[in-house]
């Protein structure tokens, strides 16, 4: 930043630079056709703007790496947080993108109920085990493998997972239940697989549907980024995983 500084400096006073040439260029001009120009007001505005300018500058540089620092130091504190104590009274239930909480050493076994490839008419085996665990609070992140299952059939989702509310209410009725938003996918993905043009749609039904449940919706859309991806433009890399931790802990106040 500090480089940065100096070269913005160089290029306002190369500005200043050229504005004195033109002015001393109009100077000569007019003292050849015998109308000398006084140029001292003209000198005097430009030292004056030049000051303005450069302090001007030199604050808003100031600014920008204050506000540079805060960020690295916030993900910095994301990235260290003790999630595992954090969620140790919360269960996360999903498919292989959430299964990565335990094999990335994020969270504790009793912390994540997950499973390669499940759809939400698969999940009585999953609901059994959170119901042992007993968990204060319920993180759903299913639909991936749902939006190929139902081919584009939105009713269709909307009634799986309303009925895995049904269960869960049902079985744990004190529980708190959270949804997470189906993850965007990257191009190459789609284009594999046509069906995910369709996955607005599905958050958007799902979003409806834990409106009229008065169950909280968790949009992870702004989380993603390319870098994040794995190779085949669905699953994350380690690094993405405790962003998504501490938005699902502020969300549920954990």
């Amino acid at each position: 930043m500090k480089m940065k500084r100096r070269k913005s400096v160089i290029y306002c006073c190369a500005v200043i630079g050229v504005l004195l040439i033109v002015i001393l260029a109009a100077e000569g001009l007019s003292s050849l056709s015998r109308n000398k120009v006084d140029t001292s007001d003209g000198l005097k505005i430009i030292q004056q703007a030049s000051s303005t300018d450069v302090t001007s500058i030199e604050n808003k540089m100031d600014k920008l790496e204050e506000k540079d620092r805060e960020n690295q130091e916030v993900q910095e504190e994301i990235k260290n947080r003790n999630y595992k104590s954090v969620f140790a009274n919360a269960v996360i239930m999903g498919d292989s993108i959430s299964e990565a909480f335990t094999e990335y050493d994020l969270l504790n076994a009793s912390s994540v109920v997950a499973k390669i490839g499940v759809e939400l008419d698969q999940l009585d085996e999953q609901i059994a085990s959170v119901e042992k665990i007993n968990p204060q609070v319920i993180f759903l992140a299913y639909g991936m493998n749902d939006i190929i299952a139902t081919r584009g059939d939105t009713d269709e989702f909307v009634k799986q997972y309303d009925g895995l509310f049904k269960k869960l209410q049902e079985k744990l009725p004190d529980a708190k239940i959270f949804v997470n938003s189906i993850f965007p996918v990257q191009e190459q993905e789609i284009e594999r697989e046509p069906v995910f043009e369709n996955l607005d749609q599905y958050n958007e039904a799902l979003h409806t549907l834990c409106d009229k449940r008065q169950i909280a919706f968790i949009d992870n859309t702004d989380l993603v980024s390319d870098s994040y991806y794995e190779e085949d433009g669905v699953h994350f890399k380690a690094s993405f995983y405790p962003f998504w931790l501490n938005r699902m802990a502020e969300v549920a106040s954990l």
